[in-house]
């Protein structure tokens, strides 16, 4: 019976990871946006024409930068929009309005209606930068990214979920462990492990895979640099506790004292960054006519 039950783990998750590399590659335009931000040589002028061709990106970029908090009115161009809000937060803004169509999907085995799965990876693309400010460290290059698409593997283990959700819930109740590790139990695979094989399909820099491949699991980083992903696991734990998107995991994750200790963060610290976030998401859900009270 023993071996019966691992036979099905083990085809549960490689049926999971092939679910994964049939999920259709990135828009062109995505890809060439995600290219330009790795590129240090990249430029203003190289993101413009990627906005200019689509007309509802045009129209975002020039709301946000026409926005009170910076300096209202008098932009009409997406040229001058980028001299006035930088490239770093138009590229925030095109990469999310690109993931858009994907993240509003409902995530039917998690409990997330449509919309949920937005605003949370929002939430936390947004928080983990906040973090580092907070906290005086630099704001790595991958560190919005990497809180963007950090659930993205909830989307394929949707199908899954929906019939195994709740034996996962209660492995999880029962034994007392967190959610992601009675994943690990029921379907061989958590979301997380899940997410950098869809991330690392679509050819995307190992400093964003491996960020989301260890978001619930920062102690288990081997790379050089853990900051991008300690910076993540607890924008997603702040995010967790603020009750932002949650689905039927909920509060069922434990924060890491690794991560923690490795960043030097305190309570006022997290405080303070909660509500920067909420501020910036905010704003960010005002522009793309995303309802925040979902």
């Amino acid at each position: 019976r023993l071996a019966s039950a691992r036979s099905k783990v083990g085809e549960l998750r490689e049926a999971i990871l092939e679910a994964a590399r049939n999920v259709d590659a990135l828009p062109p335009v995505l890809h060439q946006a995600l290219e330009l931000a790795q590129d240090p040589d990249a430029s203003m002028a190289d993101l413009a024409p990627i906005i200019e061709y689509d007309p509802a990106l045009t129209g975002n970029v020039l709301k946000l930068a026409n926005a009170a908090s910076y300096g209202g009115g008098g932009i009409g161009s997406v040229r001058d929009a980028l001299v006035r809000l930088g490239q770093r937060r138009v590229f925030h803004l095109l990469l999310t309005s690109l993931l858009e169509p994907l993240a509003r999907q409902p995530v039917v085995g998690y409990g997330l209606p449509p919309g949920y799965l937005l605003i949370q990876s929002m939430s936390v693309a947004i928080a983990s930068e906040q973090l580092a400010v907070a906290l005086g460290r630099p704001i790595p290059p991958h560190a919005f990214t990497a809180g963007l698409l950090h659930d993205v593997g909830k989307l394929v283990l949707s199908t899954f979920m929906a019939i195994e959700a709740d034996p996962i819930l209660e492995r999880a109740r029962e034994q007392n462990i967190p959610f992601d590790e009675a994943e690990r139990d029921i379907l061989g695979i958590d979301h997380a492990e899940t997410g950098a094989a869809l991330l690392e399909w679509w050819k995307l820099p190992p400093g964003i895979v491996q960020a989301v491949r260890w978001h619930h699991q920062p102690e288990n980083y081997e790379g050089d640099d853990p900051l991008t992903t300690d910076l993540v696991h607890v924008a997603d734990a702040l995010t967790i506790d603020s009750g932002i998107g949650c689905g039927v995991d909920g509060l069922k994750y434990r924060p890491s004292q690794t991560a923690v200790k490795r960043l030097g963060l305190h309570g006022d610290t997290a405080e303070r960054v909660v509500c920067d976030t909420l501020d910036r998401l905010t704003e960010l859900c005002e522009i793309l006519n995303i309802d925040l009270g979902r």
